[in-house]
């Protein structure tokens, strides 16, 4: 297909080419002085004191749960509207997940409410996604967190860059996940990084990264030591130079990035809020705080059909998504013995009405025009 408008784009130029070319020719490729000097400025960034890279967000996820002690007899609860890899992360430590609602159609975010009516005594972690880069109610959450004494994760796939009161989203809960994936605000292609202020789970963090070993190739090449022993039942989630490279770079366009973004966003909800009133758009209330801007989500009104939606989109060369299928609605987390319907009735309504429109850096007034025309179009034809 050749889109006019494609739904994501990556910026990248000179200096990530630079980046990588320096460091094939360094001769060092996998996890060594470029993954530690990236996470060093990716902490500095988000104002956390330990960072560890890994090779993707749902490693990040997995490896969070895992430290926190999340097992077998355990629960932790989760949105439904989410990427699966939320899910998954909890399911890989043996872990029940226990889906809790969002807050409305203009908050698309978990629900402290809907936490609280969740909460059992099996209950040992909230696991929080700040939708689209917005920021769930963590001042809530973290009270009742402290309140049940539960550990608090939080999914920031979507959120680099974004804050609340002043602090940066991932860092409020005992751990924060960030995805680097090829669509995300800055990009590794594929690659995520946990943050946490805690020196206990740092350390877990780091020895489960890789294998359970207690020092790293890296530290033996350098002469820092000559043996190792392998003291937890650890995983190969190292991220490798020639990623960790691409990511220092991306790390500096991330602020004017992050701008452009939240510029196109003023302009979508304007026009859009003048031309097509009968859309809904989430999260245009002041809740406070400094989003990503990750994506643009839209609620067409009640009766109108997605799909059809989408397709009249298309056919002017415009691609869109949908963020996300609930996770409770997949095969593998279905339940006839819970009442979705009730207990989830916001997450299937929304899930059922949003579009999500291209957003991205590098895109134009004028591509962004075409998104709005074609919008119009479809909803008025």
């Amino acid at each position: 297909m050749n889109w006019r408008v494609t739904l994501a784009d990556v910026n990248l130029g000179i200096e990530e080419e630079t980046a990588v070319l320096d460091v094939l020719h360094s001769g060092w490729l996998t996890m060594g002085a470029v993954t530690q000097a990236f996470e060093q400025e990716f902490a500095a960034f988000v104002g956390a004191k330990h960072a560890i890279a890994v090779n993707n967000a749902t490693a990040a996820l997995h490896l969070a749960c895992m430290a926190v002690g999340l097992g077998p007899e355990d629960e932790a609860l989760i949105p439904s509207l989410t990427f699966v890899a939320t899910a998954n992360a909890v399911r890989y430590t043996g872990a029940k997940v226990v889906f809790a609602d969002i807050e409305s159609e203009d908050w698309l975010c978990i629900c402290p409410h809907s936490i609280e009516e969740l909460i059992t005594e099996k209950t040992k972690a909230i696991v929080v996604m700040h939708y689209a880069g917005f920021a769930c109610d963590m001042p809530a959450i973290m009270r009742i967190a402290k309140e049940h004494g539960l550990a608090v994760i939080e999914d920031a796939a979507h959120a680099v860059g974004a804050s609340l009161e002043g602090r940066a989203l991932g860092t409020w809960g005992d751990v924060g996940c960030y995805s680097f994936f090829g669509n995300k605000n800055m990009t590794t292609a594929e690659g995520g990084m946990l943050v946490t202020d805690d020196d206990l789970l740092a350390e877990k963090i780091r020895i489960m990264r890789s294998h359970g070993m207690t020092t790293l190739t890296w530290d033996r090449y350098k002469g820092h030591a000559s043996t190792y022993d392998v003291v937890e039942l650890g995983y190969n989630y190292r991220l490798d130079e020639i990623r960790s490279a691409i990511g220092r770079e991306q790390l500096k366009k991330l602020p004017a990035g992050n701008a452009r973004r939240a510029q196109l966003v003023s302009r979508y909800r304007e026009d859009l809020a003048r031309r097509c009133p009968q859309l809904k758009l989430p999260f245009g209330e002041g809740r406070g705080g400094v989003s990503s801007q990750h994506i643009f989500p839209i609620l067409l009104p009640e009766g109108v059909e997605k799909e059809i939606f989408r397709e009249l989109l298309k056919q002017d060369g415009i691609q869109t998504s949908f963020h996300y299928p609930p996770v409770h609605s997949f095969e593998i987390y279905r339940n006839p013995s819970q009442d979705f319907a009730n207990t989830l009735w916001m997450t299937e309504n929304v899930a059922n009405r949003e579009v999500t429109l291209p957003l991205y850096p590098t895109m134009s007034d004028e591509q962004q025009q075409l998104v709005i025309e074609s919008v119009y179009k479809a909803l008025t034809t």
